[in-house]
């Protein structure tokens, strides 16, 4: 999937990221004035920019995950504003000030490597998301942040084995339109 990923042409990929930006629109997100986490996209990941344009065009803050122990795997989220500093693995973030806890955000978008109809989210391997997002697998009526997986149509697979620590999405939104896992 991340071969495929990188492969595609910079063409591909930014119709792909307004074709998403369009999908996750006629879903009613970002809702204006809401606390919204995108991610800087490495590797091919699907570009959630238009969304983040969008988002702010609706006055809404900005965030993006900061790490803040690399040993630990534990992550914030940071306003996305000011200068951006490469991290250890060569991907973009602001400085720490003013980070926030998930709990605090409400809509997250995560990036995908390859995702399922159940909610199943394949990430880079980390678990950074899963480890900082853990709380919402024991919260059965807080559903703050709803997760919304952004990822091209082909990276979708048949049902994926879950583990304890998986947190599931919401919904993937893909250029090819929105999948709906379970009610969020």
């Amino acid at each position: 999937m991340r071969e495929r990923r990188r492969a595609l042409s910079p063409a591909q990929r930014e119709r792909a990221a307004l074709a998403v930006a369009h999908h996750l629109l006629s879903l009613g997100l970002p809702r204006p004035g809401s606390r919204v986490a995108a991610y800087l996209p490495v590797g091919g990941e699907l570009d959630p920019a238009p969304i983040v344009e969008h988002a702010r065009r609706r006055g809404c803050r900005v965030y993006v995950p900061v790490v803040t122990s690399h040993r630990g795997r534990r992550m914030r989220f940071a306003p996305l504003d000011g200068t951006l500093h490469p991290n250890r693995w060569g991907i973009p973030e602001p400085c720490l000030r003013e980070a926030i806890d998930g709990r605090w955000l409400d809509l997250v978008l995560l990036p995908c490597v390859a995702f399922d109809e159940r909610g199943g989210r394949l990430g880079m391997g980390a678990g950074f998301y899963d480890r900082h997002l853990a709380f919402l697998r024991h919260r059965s009526i807080w559903r703050r942040p709803r997760l919304v997986g952004l990822a091209y149509a082909f990276q979708r697979v048949e049902p994926m084995s879950q583990r304890p620590w998986d947190v599931p999405v919401s919904a993937v939104v893909t250029d090819a339109g929105a999948v709906r896992t379970f009610e969020a």
